[in-house]
């Protein structure tokens, strides 16, 4: 089983979401807790590898 943090950085890699808001909520329908998604470190960390992701699907 994955760590709450694990999966949202797995999530940001997919290439499936353009906002952070996006991937919480499909971080959430599967059940993980939001709780962990806090500060802007952690924010900025997610939209760059979110950015990163979509790079590369272009």
């Amino acid at each position: 089983m994955k760590t709450t943090l694990e999966r949202a950085f797995e999530l940001a890699r997919s290439g499936k979401f353009e906002t952070l808001k996006q991937l919480q909520r499909a971080h959430s329908a599967e059940g993980f807790s939001l709780q962990q998604h806090s500060g802007p470190a952690l924010f900025e960390q997610l939209r760059n590898l979110m950015k990163a992701a979509k790079r590369l699907d272009e």
